[in-house]
């Protein structure tokens, strides 16, 4: 949060008093703005409800993990009156039930309703019409005692009113076979084989005596384990003349274990059937239990989603961006402050990676997840395939919410767009690292009593945050009035006063439990307005669950809601569709699909109402459409192309060198190239190899068929000991053949190393190679990207490679270069001219691409950087030479982590724009102007290892931003062992800055680099080399950009852009970059663009997408091959035909005329983007008259 102050002292001149005036009206103004919540206190509202909890030597933090993990919080209106009365469950006290009676007093009824809870140990409720009579019931699940009959659930069946119109309960578990005794934590009712009455899923954690729950080893998948979900038929008993529940969970394929916390049990992938996603504790993994539709279910979390929380609380899925898809929300434990963080995060284990391969577990990270749904995904020839999702919680900034428990979910302010409360806290807090410490030195003989005594509490505020429309939240728990520090666990929203906006109720541990009354229809009686949906389904299912409700308003806003009152942690919502309208007061339209197939569509409804629907009225039938390709302009090939080729690669662990390394060096590959090898007239691939492994080609027959060859003999593949990056196909010895320059780099040896010298391969001309080993420069530089270009106008191609880093020694910056091409008499030569033609390169940095390009549109291939902690770097071809004009471009401040440039005129206007990827803000570098991140190397310890410590901005204990080192004190220690006697203990580090890591003395002749800027962004050429800076839409900023083909795909004479990305090989903390699917961006002409779905494009590479290239495939088809690290080639077929033309050696650049007299520059390029090298083909759609082609020596031809 940024507080803002007004200075007035400058302001002395008349004509400025009423700026003075105004503002000081805004200041009263911001002054008298009510808070959104308002608290009620226990004494108006009559609720005295305190989960208290109390150790001791049997029962407590020590022995049982679970015992702070609180109660639920049931909604429902009991009593039939229109109000929605409060349930409470108590772990060590009673349960409480208290009735509405208006303006927020409630009457604790519960002795007389028979609801105490029976001395169990109460977790969940479930608000459920179990008997389907109209009163609403309840169950509750029980846990912690050993006794089984004294965690057996509760099943309280509403008897309807006594004398005092009061509700009473009779409870009656076993008659209905729900008298389960498993160690449950909360249960959900829903129709799971569509027969139209109400099933029952029970989540279950138990952690078993000598299970260590976060120790890597295989997983129970045979339903065996005591800590595996149960899943409960519902069964029409005729003699009891009521519902009675079978266990079914072995015979429906429940049998995966986990330390399950919360269940979802919705329709994950629009089939109409139910699926259950489970949220697990601990390693045990999240579980997805996708329908087969035949009463089995499958395991397909790791189809959909690509990691998930490690420590998974609870959970949500709602559509949070109102594109029509539901998202995931899940919670977990990541502090949002640098001391918290720093006294409970463990240090970083490459091990852990490696152990979730061998295990096959899914990937976990201590942090919330918000996955968004991308919907269904492509596979070959147009085969639909599940949905996938992808986690944006870093971008949105709600991943760091500290121990955090229920996500509430809904429009709390009514604007339109779904908000987020997320509770928090935890009494004893075991992860703390001194305690650890301290406990295991003293276990043997210290107390228990004292050394709970010594464990510190995790006591804060909870979360609120306001949605921004973008995929971007706003923190604000203060402003919206959610101050109290306290241990908070279930929760829920409901309407307690029918006044249109949700309120709030929080189960505490060990405080009264928190009423919340939502202001905003109050204080803003003029402002958003509402509507909200009570459903009233068929007998077997009273309430609708499993009801799809949907609004349209506003010119095409939209709004779905699936019926469903378990939610968020251990709690039942207020079983109703609430939807804000914003400043609209009328509904276009309301669906509603009931779960029989039946629908009613209503028009023109008003806002600020509740309206109850019954599906007797319900008269239209629907069949629940399958997802349909929506005209996508690509499909994919790969299979039908007979490519059948999976990268590999040895896993060198380089944070053994560096420990606190922010990603690995050694996983960037495979690159791409393309061109015809065997002069058979069609373009070929080339991916590059890695240590041990060749570079594989691709050569492309008349039927549009691959063959796939080594281009290695296995003489040469026995001493394959370098590591392939960048990859360029070019005429080196002027043999009318293409030959193949590889640039190695990689991190696995040290410095100066044979190992990283360069290879030329010479073509036969029948795409047979072998290597010169006379023609390149010695350079033992690790590298990555290589350009080809005539920069000195002398008819041949001379190179650009660039140095990515020292091996051993990141982040010291290192030279690239430029070889002048000396061939002569067939003979390939390169002479290194960086020297003497480009001073600039020497040290420039940590390139990742680089581009030739004239982008002051003299007439010069002008040379553009991009690069790790440096700005985008643009060098002016005088002539020959190359001089560095970055301080006059307009962006030379934005540092970053570039990683690609993709050149093209995206506005039209005659000169070339440029597309460049960075990291992205979807990471927890999420550096800016005003917090940037750092990174500060010396051998600080003189022990010869070059420690490089990366640092940014973290709130401290006082919500002021410092910079702090990004690591743990384990990790920090690591590097630099000296530091161990300075922080002594994790207390003194976690309050340490980056600049009490070290003296003056030591830091002098530390190098120190930032990075202010990381967005993928669009540069916009404004002539005379300047540029402005556009970021690029949210969906290209969720995840490191790479490999991007620039093309006017869908013929509309508009540039658009296909990109690949991801990164794979981060710190185990932070986790991998994955967010992207492969991403599709229509542009406008006007320098604008609208990300496609995976089901408008056709594109999907779900992997860690490296390079991505074009070439000519059959008939000119237009093709796109995308590489992924140790994962399949992909090929995608452009499906609207474009005529092909190709190139010579020498075209650089093009001119296409259009039939409504717009025209467009293109440049011709050997590589471009990110280890990429595409066809140097022209595709020209049918609204292109005109083609002109200027090449290297100023000469211009028209080839249409």
């Amino acid at each position: 949060m940024h507080l803002y102050t007004f200075n007035f002292a400058k302001i002395f001149f008349l004509n400025q008093v009423c700026f003075i005036i105004g503002c000081f009206f805004i200041f009263l103004s911001s002054c008298t703005k009510k808070e959104v919540f308002k608290a009620i206190s226990s004494e108006h509202s009559g609720i005295n409800f305190n989960n208290l909890i109390t150790e001791s030597d049997s029962i407590n933090v020590l022995d049982f993990a679970n015992i702070y993990n609180g109660g639920g919080v049931g909604i429902g209106d009991f009593n039939n009156d229109s109000l929605q009365d409060i349930y409470f469950a108590g772990n060590m006290v009673s349960n409480k039930l208290y009735l509405n009676k208006g303006d927020f007093k409630f009457e604790d009824i519960t002795k007389n309703a028979g609801v105490t809870g029976n001395d169990r140990w109460c977790r969940g409720v479930a608000v459920v019409d179990i008997n389907n009579d109209g009163w609403q019931d309840m169950y509750v699940c029980a846990s912690i005692k050993e006794k089984a009959s004294e965690r057996q659930n509760l099943l309280y069946v509403n008897q309807g009113l006594d004398k005092d119109k009061n509700p009473v309960f009779k409870e009656m578990a076993k008659e209905y076979g729900l008298n389960d005794t498993t160690y449950s934590t909360m249960a959900s009712f829903f129709d799971y084989d569509n027969d139209g009455d109400l099933d029952c899923y029970i989540t279950v954690n138990d952690i078993v005596d000598g299970d260590f729950p976060n120790r890597f080893r295989p997983r129970n998948l045979n339903g065996e384990h005591p800590s595996t979900g149960r899943l409960y038929r519902n069964e029409l008993d005729q003699n009891l003349n009521h519902a009675f529940f079978t266990d079914v969970s072995r015979e429906a394929g429940i049998l995966i274990e986990g330390y399950g916390h919360n269940a979802i049990t919705a329709d994950f992938n629009k089939d109409g059937w139910k699926d259950i996603y489970v949220s697990n504790d601990y390693l045990s993994g999240n579980i997805l239990y996708i329908n087969n539709r035949d009463g089995t279910f499958t395991d397909k979390v790791s189809t959909y989603f690509k990691h998930a929380a490690a420590n998974a609380m609870g959970s949500d899925f709602v559509d949070m961006n109102n594109d029509g898809l539901s998202d995931l929300i899940e919670l977990d434990m990541n502090p949002e402050n640098n001391y918290r963080k720093k006294m409970m995060t463990n240090g970083n284990s490459y091990q852990t990676y490696q152990n979730i391969e061998h295990f096959k577990y899914q990937y976990q990270y201590v942090r919330n997840m918000l996955q968004i749904n991308q919907g269904p995904t492509i596979g070959n020839n147009d085969s639909i395939k599940d949905p996938i999702f992808s986690d944006v919680s870093f971008y949105a900034g709600v991943a760091e919410t500290d121990w955090s428990w229920t996500p509430l979910a809904t429009d709390f302010d009514n604007d339109g767009l779904r908000d987020l409360i997320i509770t928090n806290g935890f009494p004893k807090d075991v992860t703390d690292h001194d305690f650890i410490t301290f406990r295991n030195g003293a276990y043997a003989i210290a107390t228990k009593q004292y050394l709970l005594e010594q464990i510190p509490a995790v006591k804060i505020p909870n979360y609120a945050y306001k949605n921004n429309g973008d995929m971007t939240f706003s923190n604000v728990s203060k402003s919206w009035g959610l101050t109290e520090p306290s241990f908070s666990n279930g929760a829920v929203y409901a309407d307690l006063d029918n006044d249109g906006d949700m309120d709030v109720v929080v189960n505490n541990i060990n405080d009264k439990a928190f009423i919340y009354k939502n202001t905003t229809r109050e204080n803003d009686k003029e402002g958003n307005n509402y509507i909200q949906v009570r459903l009233k389904g068929e007998k077997p299912n009273q309430n609708g669950f499993g009801a799809w409700v949907e609004i349209y308003f506003n010119n095409g806003k939209h709004q779905i809601w699936e019926n469903n009152p378990y939610r968020g942690y251990l709690s039942s919502m207020q079983n109703i569709a609430h939807f804000g309208l914003g400043k609209s007061s009328t509904i276009d339209s309301l669906i509603i699909s009931w779960p029989n197939e039946k629908r009613q569509i209503l028009q023109n409804v008003k806002g600020n109402q509740v309206i109850e629907l019954n599906i007797k009225n319900a008269k239209d039938s629907y069949t629940l459409n399958k997802p349909i390709l929506n005209n996508n302009l690509f499909r994919d090939v790969t299979q039908s192309v007979g490519i059948n080729y999976t990268h590999e690669e040895n896993d060198f662990i380089d944070f053994n060198i560096q420990k606190l390394l922010p990603h690995k060096f050694s996983e960037y590959g495979p690159a791409l190239a393309v061109g015809d090898l065997d002069g058979n007239g069609l373009d070929d691939i080339i991916s590059g190899g890695s240590t041990s492994y060749s570079a594989q080609m691709f050569l492309q027959q008349a039927n549009g068929k691959f063959i796939q060859g080594s281009i290695l003999s296995n003489a040469d593949m026995n001493n394959k000991r370098w590591e392939d990056l960048g990859v360029l196909l070019f005429d080196a010895d002027n043999d009318n053949d293409l030959d193949i320059y590889i640039a190695s780099g990689g991190y696995e040896n040290d410095k100066n190393n044979s190992i990283y010298q360069d290879k030329l391969y010479l073509n036969d001309g029948k795409a047979n190679f072998k290597i010169d080993s006379s023609a390149l420069p010695q350079n033992y530089v690790s590298k990555l990207c290589v350009r080809a270009n005539d920069y000195d106008r002398d008819g041949d191609l001379d190179l650009f490679v660039s140095g990515r880093v020292e091996p051993w020694n990141y982040p010291k910056p290192v030279s690239s270069f430029i070889f002048r091409n000396d061939s002569k008499g067939g003979k390939a030569k390169f002479t290194d001219v960086t020297k003497s033609v480009a001073k600039e390169l020497l040290n420039i940095g940590l390139v990742c691409d680089a581009v030739f390009t004239d982008f002051d549109n003299d007439g010069w291939e002008d040379l553009i950087l991009a690069g790790e902690w440096m700005p985008v770097t643009f060098l002016k071809n005088d002539k020959g030479v190359f001089k560095n004009s970055s301080l006059n471009s307009g962006v030379n401040n934005k540092t970053g982590w570039w990683n690609t440039i993709a050149p093209g005129d995206f506005d039209n206007d005659g000169d070339i724009d440029y597309i460049v990827g960075n990291q992205g803000s979807n990471s927890f570098y999420r550096a800016t102007e005003k917090f940037p991140a750092f990174i500060t190397a010396k051998d600080f310890d003189n022990n010869g290892s070059y420690d490089a410590i990366p640092s940014l901005y973290l709130p401290d204990e006082n919500g002021d931003k410092k910079e702090f080192p990004a690591q743990t004190r384990d990790d920090l220690i690591k590097q630099v062992i000296g530091l161990r006697n300075k922080f002594q203990n994790y207390k003194s580090f976690a309050q340490a800055t980056m600049d009490q890591l070290f003296s003056s003395e030591q830091m002098k002749g530390a190098m120190r680099l930032s990075a202010n800027y990381v967005l993928s962004s669009y540069f916009q050429n404004n002539g005379n080399g300047k540029f402005s800076i556009i970021p690029l839409p949210f969906a290209a900023q969720v995840s490191m950009l790479n490999g991007i083909v620039v093309e006017d795909f869908d013929g509309d004479g508009n540039l658009d852009l296909v990109i690949n990305g991801n990164d794979y090989g981060t710190e185990v903390s932070v986790g991998r970059y994955d967010a992207l699917n492969g991403l599709m961006l229509k542009g406008d002409g006007k320098g604008n663009f609208k990300p496609l779905s995976i089901l408008e494009s056709g594109i999907f590479v779900p992997g860690n997408g490296k390079a991505l290239v074009n070439l000519k495939g059959k008939s000119g088809k237009t093709l796109i091959a995308a590489s992924q690290n140790r994962g399949p080639l992909k090929i995608f077929e452009l499906k609207k035909p474009m005529r092909v033309f190709s190139l010579k050696s020498d075209d650089e650049s093009i001119i296409l005329k259009f039939k409504n007299g717009k025209s467009r520059k293109q440049e011709m390029y050997y590589g471009y983007s990110f280890l990429s090298q595409s066809s140097r083909t022209i595709n020209a759609s049918d609204q292109v008259s005109t083609i002109l082609v200027t090449n290297s020596k100023n000469q211009t031809r028209k080839i249409l």
